[in-house]
């Protein structure tokens, strides 16, 4: 029996492990096994190839045990080591087993970098909002990585979210109902010493016209609706201070959905993979979390 059925047995377990229900991986799964097909049909037909199709060393994992173990992966952040452990394997073939899998997982999910589209039923606004993670000094372009705020090498992505508008009626538990909150774009990694409001002149974000976009006071500058900025030994007004709470009720959007990607420790912890590859790993974090929550 392989890994991810007897991981099936216990979906609480298998939620906790990897962030995502038992159906949901199985349709996940079932729209990664066609391009993954098709990328080992181009890999193995590629020019220069000195093997037969077919040749060559084979995977132990089956491709459902695979995607489980780059899940986990995602979900707990854990050494190669400690993986290698749980299914069987030496902790240099984990790095064969799942990086292949993780460009083919941007291609399920589809996550633009600056083209937001919007659904019908969703929000015609859109939410700004830069999450930064400590990172590992590295050996070169230290002092591009490194954030006087912080002080310490980190790395930045900015998220653009969209809300779905509310059903009508009461929440079936008495409650409002809450917002579905989906990413809508990842912006590409910047390092810590890179300010928010230049990497958003950098890369601008393409949206439909007449939507409105949100931010906080990092955008300064910028065509951002932002809060207003208590001015130097002054007060806000009365009227200021309302459009303020009135702005945060919806801009917290943003926050709520950073904080939900950080439910998979690969998009919170000290980043510990090479820096070319954190904005792909944290599109896929976005992608499930649209897969779970929007």
């Amino acid at each position: 029996m392989s890994h991810a059925a007897r991981l099936k047995r216990s979906p609480t377990s298998f939620r906790l492990l990897t962030g995502i229900t038992p159906d949901k991986f199985d349709a996940l799964l079932a729209q990664l096994r066609p391009l993954h097909e098709a990328a080992e049909a181009r890999r193995k037909a590629r020019r220069g190839r000195k093997r037969r199709p077919g040749a060559g060393r084979k995977f132990t994992l089956g491709l459902g045990d695979r995607l489980l173990m780059l899940l986990i992966y995602y979900r707990t952040y854990v050494t190669h080591a400690f993986l290698g452990f749980l299914f069987g394997l030496d902790d240099s073939s984990v790095c064969r087993n799942i990086n292949p899998l993780q460009p083919l997982l941007a291609g399920v999910f589809r996550i633009p970098e600056r083209k937001v589209r919007l659904a019908p039923d969703e929000v015609r606004e859109l939410f700004f909002d830069a999450t930064e993670r400590p990172a590992c000094r590295p050996t070169r372009g230290q002092r591009a990585l490194y954030s006087g705020k912080k002080k310490r090498h980190t790395i930045k992505t900015r998220v653009v979210v969209v809300a779905k508008r509310k059903k009508p009626g009461p929440h079936p538990g008495g409650r409002a109902r809450p917002r579905r909150l989906r990413v809508a774009a990842v912006s590409p990694s910047a390092g810590g010493r890179t300010h928010d409001k230049k990497w958003y002149d950098r890369t601008r974000v393409v949206g439909p016209p007449g939507v409105r976009r949100c931010g906080d006071l990092g955008y300064r500058g910028t065509a951002l609706a932002m809060p207003h900025r208590k001015p130097c030994k002054g007060q806000l007004t009365r009227r200021q201070k309302r459009a303020n709470r009135r702005l945060s009720r919806r801009r917290v959007a943003a926050g709520h959905a950073i904080g939900k990607m950080k439910i998979w420790r690969i998009a919170a912890d000290r980043y510990r993979n090479p820096v070319r590859r954190h904005t792909l790993i944290v599109k896929n974090v976005a992608g499930l979390h649209n897969l779970m929550f929007a």
